[in-house]
């Protein structure tokens, strides 16, 4: 424990230059460690909130698309009764935790116009049971969805591939499966023509392209299956997909597979972790670099106050007391450039909507043109899991760089230092 005197004498040494002298709130080689931190911290800070608002941002995009689990039969067979596997599914989740069920039909295709050709996937949906589940179909459920009706040879794109097959509303197009008819002359590809009835656009470049929406019915006549070839599910919390996608796949008979969320975009999500811990330790780096200049900053302090140090000695100071005053200099220092840093970062991450925009008037630029990045606006998200461990490391740091510095000074002895004094 340290004694009153010790935190007084350390706290007097962090404020004071040399000779005692205040030089301003803090002395220059002290500052200049407050800010090395403050600086590592915020850039931290503000680094992985804007991460949080990118995975966030493109998420929720996502989640307007598709259902956070899917059931569907592990053979590509339809399922018999899809209201019954939803019942189960119901069953075996908590009361409340599934909110919507919808049935799909889902096969990869190509889309025809023309000379144009593009692959895509081709999801049979029933528009109204689909906006139980997906935000885009409850949106367009009474305008493009709406034209979705069985029968009607019906399909709603992407706005990315309307415009890559060059085609708008009214225009015809022709479908072809993967599966073909056999006939004399071999096996020939199933074509069907579709009415384009309408586009969505979801704000997620990977289904705006390749995504192309039809009524359930028609899709199971085109793909020449008996009924919906799967269940979408709507959760209450879709945090908790991949828990009951866990435990879905316990309850449900063998022949049901079941897909959450997370795991239809796996790849893409485990890249975005990947590359948060990256920079974690990287910006880690930063602020342990300004974290050790407090050993530099202690080092030069313990060297101008050596006369200092052997008044205290032989007035009854011990080495473990002069330890402790140094100790207590450096962690002030580290605690002030840490709590500034969060400070900083934090000012700077809740505002960074209206700071972009403002740096990109002044410099007449845009950093994320609408013409290349799905997300025309910087995102930002601060989350507690990420500062905290911040602030810790970076104490942790400041407190590790007092150690040896604090320990030269307790050495210091006092007829040597006196000697020219």
């Amino acid at each position: 424990m340290q004694t009153p005197y010790e935190w007084q004498v350390g706290w007097r040494y962090t404020r004071a230059g040399r000779s005692g002298r205040r030089n301003g709130f803090i002395s220059f080689i002290s500052g200049v460690s407050m800010l090395g931190i403050a600086l590592g911290v915020a850039a931290l800070i503000i680094v992985l909130s804007v991460m949080n608002g990118f995975q966030s941002e493109v998420r929720d995009r996502m989640l307007s698309v598709i259902a956070h689990v899917e059931l569907f039969d592990a053979q590509g067979a339809a399922l018999p009764d899809w209201r019954a596997s939803a019942d189960q599914a119901r069953g075996a989740l908590p009361a409340g935790r599934v909110q919507g069920a919808a049935p799909f039909v889902s096969a990869q295709v190509l889309v025809a116009r023309g000379e144009d050709m593009r692959g895509a996937l081709l999801r049979g949906i029933s528009p109204a049971e689909e906006a139980s589940v997906t935000p885009l179909a409850a949106q367009l459920q009474q305008g493009a969805f709406a034209t979705l009706q069985p029968g009607a040879w019906n399909i709603v794109l992407g706005i990315e591939l309307a415009r890559s097959l060059g085609v708008r509303t009214g225009d015809a197009i022709t479908v072809v499966t993967p599966g073909g008819q056999v006939t004399p002359a071999g096996i020939v590809p199933r074509l069907k023509q579709f009415n384009v009835s309408g586009t969505f656009e979801a704000g997620h470049y990977e289904y705006d392209s390749a995504l192309a929406l039809v009524h359930v019915d028609d899709a199971a006549r085109l793909l020449r299956v008996e009924g919906p070839t799967g269940v979408q599910l709507k959760l209450d919390d879709a945090q908790q997909a991949r828990a009951a996608a866990a435990t879905l796949a316990r309850a449900l008979p063998a022949n049901i597979s079941v897909r959450d969320w997370t795991r239809t975009n796996r790849n893409w999500f485990d890249a975005v972790q990947l590359e948060k811990r990256l920079m974690f330790i990287i910006l880690t780096l930063i602020v342990a670099v300004a974290a050790f200049n407090l050993v530099s900053t202690l080092v030069m302090t313990v060297t101008d106050k050596r006369a200092d140090i052997a008044i205290l000695r032989t007035l009854g100071a011990s080495p473990r007391s002069i330890m402790g005053i140094f100790m207590i200099q450096g962690a002030t220092a580290g605690i002030a450039g840490t709590l500034g840093g969060v400070a900083l970062g934090l000012l700077v991450a809740y505002n960074i909507g209206t700071l972009v925009p403002a740096l990109e008037r002044l410099l007449s630029t845009s950093f994320l043109p609408a013409s290349i990045y799905v997300i025309s606006r910087m995102p930002s998200q601060p989350q507690a899991a990420d500062i905290v461990p911040i602030v810790l490391i970076s104490l942790a740091l400041a407190f590790v760089a007092t150690i040896y510095p604090s320990w030269r000074a307790s050495r210091v002895n006092p007829a040597e230092a006196l000697r020219y004094e």
